[in-house]
C-alpha cells in the first residue's frame, strides 16, 4: 500500500507517476517470487476479513480476543469441511452406478464414432491410431504430470495448515497491524489512512459476503432446472456449479459440462444435455445482470473489461489461485489508487463508467466538460409576441335629474330659508 502527498510543486507529475508504476512493478515481481507463502497469506486475509463480524460477535459476549479468533477459524473450517464432505459423499454415491454410466458413455462414444465415420469418411482404425498416439504422448509426459500433481498436493497440504494459522493471527493481531500502517505512513494524514483501511475492509467484505449469497441463489436455480429436466443428483451438480463461481465469468459455464455429460450418458436423448447447458447459460445471464448487481451493488465497482484483464493476469501469475484472487485484489488496488493522487486516474480506469459516459452524445459533453470545445450558442432568435386582450367595457356614469316646472309645486316652499339651496332662493 502506498500513500503519497499531492506535492506537485516539488515533484513533477511525470516523475511521481513513473515512481508509482515502478514500485508497482517491483511489487508484482516480489509477489511472483514469493508465491508459495503469498498465496496462503492472501487467502488468509480474505478469510479473516469475512470472519471479522463473527469474531466481534464472540467478543461482545465477553470471550477473550484469542478465544474469539480461534472459534471463528473453527467455524470456517467446519463449513469448508461440510462442503468437501458433501462433494466427496455425492461423488461416491454416483460412483456406485459407474458401471451403468460407463456402458452408456461407451455407447454414446460408439455412436459418435459411427457419425464421424459416415459424415467425414474417416475410418475407425484411423481414429483409433490417432487416439493411441495421443495416449502415448500423455504417457511420455506422465513423469512431469506426476511431479506437478504431487507438487500441487504439497501446496494444498501446506495451505490447509498455513491458512487457518494465518487467519487466526490476522484476527488476533488486527489492531497491531492497523497501528503498523499508521506508523508506516506518518507523512499522510492519519484520518486518510484510517479511512482507506476501512474502505478496503468494506469492499472486500462486500465482495465475499455477496459472493456467498449469490452462490447460494445460483445453486438453488441450477438445482431447480435440473430437477425439472429429471436429472439425477440435481443438488450435487447444482451446488458444484455454484461453487465454481469462484472462477468469475467462466465458473458456471464450466460447471455445466459435468451435468451435461451425465445427462448425455443416462438419458435417451441428447436434447437433455443441450437443455442443461442452455439452462445454466440462462442462470449465468441472470447472475451477471440481475443477481450480482443488486446484491453486491456498487461497493465493488470494477468494469467488466478490467475484471477480465485482471483474471487473465491473475491466472498468468498464480494459476488457479490467481483466478480466484483476481477480483478482490483488483478491488483493493482500486481503493489504494483512489487514495494516491498520482494514481487516481488508474483507479478511475478500473472503476465502472458513469451514466454520462454511455450516452449517445457523450463525446460532445466530455469535450465541453474539459474545455476542449465551447458550448454551442443558439443560432436562431426566438420571438415572443405578447398581446393584451382587455374586453372589459369602459366604466359609465349615469346622471339622473328631475326638471321642475313652474306649474308644479315648489319642493322648498315649506323649508326654512337657510335650508333652501342658493340657486332656488330667488324663485321663492
Amino acid at each position: 500500500m502506498f500513500f503519497m502527498k499531492n506535492d506537485s510543486k516539488k515533484i513533477p507529475y511525470a516523475i511521481d507517476l513513473a515512481a508509482s508504476l515502478f514500485a508497482m512493478a517491483l511489487l508484482l515481481g516480489f509477489m511472483y517470487a514469493t508465491e508459495t507463502v503469498l498465496i496462503p497469506l492472501l487467502f488468509s486475509i480474505l478469510i479473516a476479513i469475512s470472519l471479522y463480524p463473527l469474531a466481534r460477535l464472540f467478543e461482545r459476549i465477553r470471550l477473550g480476543k484469542a478465544t474469539a479468533a480461534i472459534l471463528s477459524v473453527i467455524v470456517a473450517i467446519a463449513v469448508l469441511y461440510f462442503i468437501g464432505w458433501f462433494i466427496v459423499h455425492q461423488s461416491i454415491i454416483i460412483g456406485k452406478d459407474a458401471t451403468a454410466i460407463t456402458n452408456k458413455v461407451m455407447s454414446v462414444l460408439d455412436r459418435a464414432q459411427r457419425w464421424v465415420e459416415t459424415t467425414f469418411n474417416v475410418q475407425r482404425n484411423t481414429m483409433m491410431d490417432q487416439l493411441r498416439d495421443q495416449g502415448n504422448k500423455m504417457l511420455s509426459n506422465a513423469g512431469a504430470m506426476a511431479s506437478a500433481t504431487f507438487g500441487s498436493i504439497g501446496n494444498i497440504l501446506a495451505g490447509t495448515v498455513l491458512v487457518p494459522l494465518f487467519s487466526f493471527f490476522l484476527l488476533y493481531y488486527r489492531d497491531f497491524f492497523r497501528e503498523f500502517f499508521f506508523k508506516a505512513f506518518k507523512s499522510t494524514p492519519q484520518s486518510k489512512v484510517h479511512e482507506t483501511l476501512n474502505k478496503i475492509y468494506t469492499v472486500v467484505q462486500s465482495y465475499l459476503l455477496g459472493l456467498v449469497t449469490v452462490m447460494g441463489i445460483v445453486a438453488i436455480l441450477n438445482t431447480i432446472g435440473l430437477m425439472i429436466m429429471g436429472i439425477d443428483y440435481a443438488w450435487f451438480f447444482g451446488t458444484l456449479a455454484s461453487l465454481l463461481m469462484l472462477l468469475p465469468y467462466i465458473g458456471i459455464a464450466i460447471g455445466s459440462i459435468l451435468p451435461a455429460l451425465f445427462a448425455l450418458a443416462v438419458k435417451d436423448s441428447a436434447w437433455y444435455a443441450v437443455g442443461v447447458i442452455a439452462w445454466f447459460q440462462v442462470v449465468q445471464f441472470l447472475e451477471g445482470n440481475i443477481i450480482t448487481p443488486n446484491i453486491v451493488g456498487s461497493k465493488v465497482s470494477i468494469n467488466p473489461l478490467m475484471a477480465i484483464i485482471a483474471i487473465l493476469l491473475g491466472g498468468m501469475l498464480f494459476g488457479l489461485p490467481g483466478l480466484i484472487l483476481a477480483l478482490p485484489l483488483t478491488a483493493t488496488i482500486k481503493v489504494i489508487f483512489d487514495a494516491i493522487p498520482s494514481m487516481q486516474a488508474f483507479g478511475f480506469l478500473i472503476g465502472e463508467p458513469e451514466k454520462e459516459h454511455l450516452k449517445i452524445n457523450a463525446t460532445q459533453e466530455l469535450l465541453i466538460k474539459w474545455g476542449i470545445v465551447r458550448k454551442p450558442k443558439m443560432e436562431k432568435k426566438v420571438k415572443i409576441d405578447i398581446e393584451i386582450d382587455n374586453d372589459e367595457p369602459a366604466p359609465t356614469t349615469t346622471v339622473r335629474y328631475k326638471e321642475i316646472h313652474e306649474a308644479e309645486n315648489n319642493p322648498y316652499e315649506n323649508l326654512p330659508q337657510q335650508d333652501v339651496p342658493k340657486k332656488n332662493r330667488d324663485n321663492n
